[in-house]
């Protein structure tokens, strides 16, 4: 039987070709998925983690306040090396070149070497006071001297001139293009009013002993590598979250291609039934023909996951390269295959062929050897093997979209991805019963249009149950996993769009943190190319009912709308309300409803008090309202609006430049090259999901043209006959262009129902505990219009070649087998 199994798999090579296709495209899929996550981690890691080089444990306070009294304890624990104490601020520098100011994130650079991880690229480290090392900015030399600004503990205003010795390059970290960052020594740093977080120490010391240094403090001790892991999930909001939703793409391309498979291996094995019943008929006995069945899966998937695992390296290989030189904000560089993506991909592809051949080699050996040798009907629907896939498929179906349903309702895809492979093999194990009728009724339409070829493929579609469910369930597959990840995609990215939105509501905002702005830099600002509306905020200092003054500010409401992308946490005030920031509500001890007194001089006006966000920090009333209280209340922001699609970064910089000429003083917050950023990172991670899944429907649709194929193949006779009896060869080719055309149309109708739904459910699932705000459902109608005619016609060209090869077969030689 090994010889025989080994002649069967030379002999069906061609036919097994899309069966081995569709598993090494899952398998790549599953590999690819892995080894870019190992890739993304690594890069990412060793980009957010550079500053941990060199670093063996790291003493973070977990309560927000600084560490600086044990520096000294900590440096003097037996084992300790070094000491690298994060002292951290912030300062408004004015770039060579440049108007108004910028914001610099600064951090002192570590005494010791062994904790120094900046790498320079020009110039030297700074060495002492009014020296800075700056991240290559654009426009900055080694030698620029930079005015800044910044504030002690007392809020009182200091100046300084710094220059700039050297220039380190950031150009791997996520976080350089948000912005400039600076690094001082750690004097510097104290002169500003530094703290100090993090304590970054080199050595091996007894931690018992350690500990005991700083008892009495909130900390958290973790090694360097634990804390880069850390910063790095903090950069990128966990890695797991996008590990899961990969994670449900990856089952689905998996269960996808063995839906494939073992449509396959049963029209494969159906076609060799006589083949088969003859081995029997000559000794050999069930045991023996299922076990070459399997051994011929167990070959075909063996061969077929080394290809796949090959084709999955190289395609993550491609796809790192690719954002490489894209310059993508999510750093990539070269491929890390964890031994666990190779096994589980040599795994996932032998395991699926062989499971997915069980059923149709069981099936092979049920039947008598004398009994296969001559001709028989399909069994009927309502046959012991129909009731019982009815019943099967209802006890899947039924309990699989309560766990979907249940699943999106709690945001936890984790439950929602059993409920979904539950409810959709129970809905492929129905489609027996579903599709036909469907199809039926589809048909008498047809039959109108299409003649007699119209009729007889109407007729056909419907004669053979079992042959049309299974051909329509390859496409439904196909167009339910492409409907779900277009209504998928698109409702994720409302989602996330909506959620930066919400953060990001403002895109550029220019202020003065002393006296106002003029009130005709508005008007200029405007006038900028790239900015489409702004508005200014009024600004004035109010007495509150607690006797303490408080800046507020004034707002044109309806002026302010247009400006803002989104007003979910940036509350608007209307007459006779004042928005307050939380802390000042239980300041004043007042909440949503009651009323709340605000004077200034001599004038008071009692107001509504409307509750918002974390994200309000001061009093908003109108600006009406305002102007009644301080008459001279001046334009103390100004917000702006660009346009979508803009570039930022130039406008944000024209803006800068503008702003910095009116008002030398003036700070420019680009929150939208922040945005933008965030936005370049969600398109990318969307861009590599997307590309994936699209693997899995590229399965479907191979599975769509095997199954047309493999059943034109099986009516060879019929066809013959339909010949013999007058059918030309057009009118055979129009047979079967008609039935592909009419199955093909039900099951997209069928897989966009199906697939928009799952779509809806999953975004729902994968998005709920990740959006505070809840899950944006779009719909792309256009899109999903097009994928039922594009599933249609992929139905019609999947039959050409096979319609073909049956209409230049002669009648005699067809009707002869």
């Amino acid at each position: 039987m090994n010889q025989v199994l080994l002649a069967q798999v030379r002999a069906n090579a061609g036919r097994l070709i899309a069966s081995m296709t569709a598993i090494v495209i899952a398998v790549a899929f599953v590999v690819a998925t892995l080894v870019l996550n190992q890739t993304a981690k690594s890069t990412v890691l060793d980009s957010v983690g550079a500053q941990y080089a060199g670093t063996d444990l790291v003493l973070t306070s977990t309560d927000g306040e600084s560490l600086a009294d044990v520096v000294g304890p900590v440096s003097g624990v037996p084992g300790v090396r070094a000491v690298a104490p994060e002292w951290d601020t912030s300062v408004q520098a004015v770039l060579p070149d440049r108007a108004g100011a910028r914001y610099v994130a600064v951090t002192a650079l570590a005494d010791d070497p062994l904790l120094r991880w900046q790498q320079l690229s020009a110039g030297a480290f700074p060495t002492g006071p009014g020296e800075i090392l700056l991240g290559e900015t654009e426009g900055v030399s080694v030698g620029d001297t930079l005015p800044v600004t910044t504030y002690d503990a007392a809020g009182d205003e200091i100046t300084d001139e710094l220059t700039v010795t050297g220039l380190v390059d950031l150009s791997g970290s996520v976080t350089a293009g948000l912005f400039t960052q600076g690094f001082v020594t750690p004097e510097q740093a104290q002169a500003w009013d530094a703290t100090v977080t993090e304590l970054r120490i080199a050595g091996d010391p007894d931690r018992t002993e350690l500990q005991a240094s700083y008892a009495t403090r909130y900390t958290r001790l973790t090694t360097g590598e634990e804390a880069a892991e850390l910063a790095a999930a903090a950069i990128t909001g966990s890695s797991d979250a996008l590990a899961v939703v990969l994670l449900v793409f990856a089952t689905v391309a998996v269960l996808v291609a063995g839906l494939v498979i073992a449509n396959t291996f049963a029209v494969l094995l159906a076609q060799r039934t006589r083949e088969l019943a003859l081995l029997r008929c000559v000794g050999a006995t069930s045991r023996q023909i299922r076990r070459s069945v399997l051994g011929e899966a167990a070959i075909t998937g063996l061969a077929a996951s080394v290809l796949g695992v090959l084709a999955g390296i190289g395609l993550a290989a491609g796809v790192s390269a690719l954002a490489g030189a894209l310059d993508s904000p999510i750093p990539l560089s070269g491929v890390s295959v964890p031994w666990i993506a190779v096994v589980a991909g040599l795994a996932v592809g032998l395991l699926t062929t062989v499971v997915a051949a069980l059923a149709p080699a069981r099936a092979a050996t049920r039947v008598a050897p004398l009994a296969a040798l001559r001709p028989t009907d399909a069994a009927p629907l309502r046959s012991r093997s129909g009731v019982l896939r009815l019943v099967v498929g209802l006890l899947m179906l039924v309990p699989g979209v309560a766990l979907l349903l249940y699943g999106a309702e709690v945001g936890q895809v984790l439950i929602a991805l059993p409920g979904g492979v539950l409810s959709f093999l129970g809905a492929l194990l129905l489609a027996q019963r579903a599709v036909p009728p469907v199809v039926a009724l589809a048909g008498r339409l047809l039959g109108r249009f299409g003649g007699v070829p119209g009729r007889l493929a109407a007729g056909n579609a419907t004669r053979n149950p079992r042959r049309t469910a299974a051909t329509a369930t390859a496409l439904v597959i196909g167009v339910t996993l492409t409907t779900a990840m277009v209504v998928g995609a698109a409702s994720t990215r409302a989602t996330a769009s909506a959620g930066l939105d919400a953060a990001y509501p403002t895109d550029v905002v220019v202020q003065d943190f002393g006296a106002g702005l003029p009130a005709p830099l508005l008007g200029q600002l405007e006038e900028v190319t790239g900015v489409t509306a702004g508005v200014g905020v009024t600004t004035a200092e109010l007495t509150g009912p607690d006797g303490q003054p408080w800046q507020a500010d004034g707002f044109d409401t309806a002026a302010t709308l247009p400006v803002l992308r989104s007003t979910t946490d940036q509350q608007l005030p209307a007459l006779g309300e004042v928005v307050l920031p939380p802390y000042l509500a239980e300041q004043f001890g007042v909440s949503g409803g009651d009323p709340v007194t605000f004077t200034a001089g001599d004038r008071s006006l009692t107001l509504t008090t409307v509750l918002g966000s974390d994200d309000v920090s001061s009093p908003r009333l109108t600006g009406t309202e305002l102007s009644a209280l301080v008459p001279d209340a001046g334009i103390g922001q100004v917000w702006l609006r660009l346009a979508d699609g803009a570039d930022t970064a130039t406008a944000v910089e024209d803006v800068t430049e503008l702003a910095g000429t009116a008002v030398p003083t003036a700070f420019v917050t680009g929150i939208a090259s922040e945005r933008a950023a965030i936005d370049d990172i969600l398109d990318t991670l969307l861009l590599v999901v997307t590309g994936l899944l699209g693997v899995a429907v590229l399965i479907a649709l191979i599975g769509v043209g095997n199954t047309l194929a493999l059943s034109v193949v099986e009516r060879r006779q019929e066809s013959g006959l339909l010949r013999a009896l007058g059918l030309t060869r057009g009118q055979l080719r129009g047979l079967l262009a008609w039935e592909a055309v009419l199955v093909a149309g039900v099951a997209a109708v069928l897989g966009v129902l199906l697939g928009g739904g799952y779509g809806v459910v999953g975004a729902a699932s994968v998005l709920g505990s990740l959006s505070a705000d809840g899950t944006v459902i779009s719909v792309p109608w256009l899109q999903v219009g097009a994928i039922v005619v594009v599933a249609t016609l992929a139905g019609l060209l999947a039959s050409v070649l096979p319609a073909r090869r049956a209409a230049r077969t002669a009648p005699v030689a067809a009707i002869a087998g």
